[in-house]
């Protein structure tokens, strides 16, 4: 158990020199900004500066999770609470960033039911999920599709264009190339970014609750192992999204692989087939609409490799070339939005699942501490309490075990103190990083 240092070894309270030690632990961890904890805590926009965000004129280095289930949650009265409920477990854990759906095509509960008809009872389950996460101080990455069927994505888009007669080819890569899947994506895109919001009053353009958009989750196009179909595609969407809102940043989704004329795909990609599923994320992160590059690491779903200390030192050498990658090549943030380990594994134990979160923490926290590309990390996903519906392999109830939970909350210290807390944070961080554990 670690002590607080307001504490001696023993525990006991040593009244002048305890005192002290608090009142300097606070301020060298947190600096002026704890005497704000009363004061203005309205969100402003996360702006980009070279290779860093920027909140409020300083460098912004995250922690947090995804839950993308949150809109599809809203929708329904019962499980309404539920977001509630993960966003106080999110801001009481010190973590700053969500990822979230913002999106659910032809689905149960389906924000778009069909090219452009949406049901306001979702528009405003995602209306209120925004909401909430601006109530908690929590800041929001927002997908608009998915390159899987979950959720409708890219397949149901094809599907849309197939039976309504105009679809160029049922191939699901069709939806990057498609003319009249390209013009009902864009209807899609503008309908969510001039959305206003029934609960705030404010167009969600505007709202600076939203940390960034996301084009598409995990984008491959293997039908142009060249990636050129999907370099267009990222291109034309950027740009279209840049032209309706200039507030917000812009990232692809990209799980990371390095493309077929990229070096690095025969030295750090996890195995030969990534260089040939239509990506390449120096290529795709280049792009000038593009603020900053996204990458997943799931180091036992890429490899056939079933030694563990195998998939630690992959994940490692992952990032830390992703984070060279923004410093040297593009120049950008670096954003690990996806992170995690199956339950699945022959040999999985949850200790194991610490391992892996404690070196992607830690490589984060170093890249805060240079001020490297390496900007914070999402790990997938958190949940609460009766969700087996919506969980998966890789879920977790953060409060279930405290190992975890205490890696998740001493990360969100420690990067407090490299930085100071934003002003929404600190109420949370004086109980959670001053407190005994």
């Amino acid at each position: 158990m670690v002590k607080s240092k307001m504490f001696g070894g023993n525990g006991v309270f040593y009244p002048i020199v305890g005192f002290a030690s608090c009142v300097a632990f606070i301020y060298l961890s947190f600096g002026d900004l704890w005497t704000n904890i009363n004061g203005d805590t309205k969100l402003s926009f996360v702006e980009r500066n070279g290779t860093q965000f920027i909140v409020d004129g300083r460098p912004f280095y995250f922690n947090g999770w995804n839950s993308y289930w949150m809109m599809d949650h809203a929708v329904d009265e019962y499980r309404k609470p539920k977001i509630r409920a993960m966003l106080q477990t999110g801001a009481k854990m010190g973590l700053t960033v969500c990822r979230t759906w913002a999106f659910n095509d032809g689905d149960y509960n389906a924000l778009q039911i069909s090219p452009g008809r949406f049901d306001e009872r979702v528009f405003r389950a995602l209306d209120h999920v925004i909401a909430e996460s601006r109530r908690y101080g929590i800041r929001l990455v927002l997908c608009l599709v998915n390159n899987l069927q979950a959720y409708g994505g890219k397949t149901q888009y094809v599907k849309w264009a197939w039976e309504e007669g105009v679809g160029l080819s049922s191939s699901n890569d069709s939806f990057f190339y498609d003319p009249s899947i390209r013009r009902y994506f864009k209807k899609y895109v503008k309908t969510v970014l001039t959305r206003r919001n029934t609960l705030t009053g404010v167009e969600y353009r505007d709202d600076p609750t939203i940390f960034a958009w996301e084009l598409i989750n995990e984008p491959r196009c293997i039908s142009d192992k060249s990636g050129d179909t999907l370099q267009d595609w990222i291109e034309e969407m950027s740009t279209f999204v840049k032209s309706i809102d200039r507030n917000h940043l812009l990232t692809v989704g990209l799980e990371g692989f390095y493309g077929p004329k990229s070096p690095k795909r025969l030295t750090v990609n996890p195995e030969f087939w990534a260089a040939d599923v239509g990506t390449d994320f120096i290529r795709n992160s280049k792009i000038s609409t593009i603020d900053f590059a996204s990458v997943h690491i799931y180091p036992d779903h890429w490899t056939h490799n079933p030694d563990f200390e195998y998939k630690l030192k992959f994940a490692s050498k992952w990032m830390v070339s992703h984070i060279e990658d923004g410093d040297k090549e593009l120049k950008k943030p670096v954003m690990f939005t996806e992170f995690g380990l199956s339950t699945e594994n022959k040999d999985f134990t949850p200790a194991q699942r610490d391992r892996l979160y404690k070196v992607i923490l830690d490589i984060i926290y170093k890249s805060a501490i240079k001020n490297k590309s390496g900007a914070g990390s999402l790990v997938w996903q958190f949940l609460v309490e009766d969700m087996e519906e919506s969980n998966d392999e890789f879920g977790i109830i953060p409060w279930k075990r405290q190992s975890t939970y205490q890696l998740f909350t001493d990360q969100s210290c420690r990067l407090a103190r490299v930085q100071g807390a934003l002003p929404t944070q600190l109420d949370y961080l004086r109980k959670l990083c001053t407190r005994r554990r």
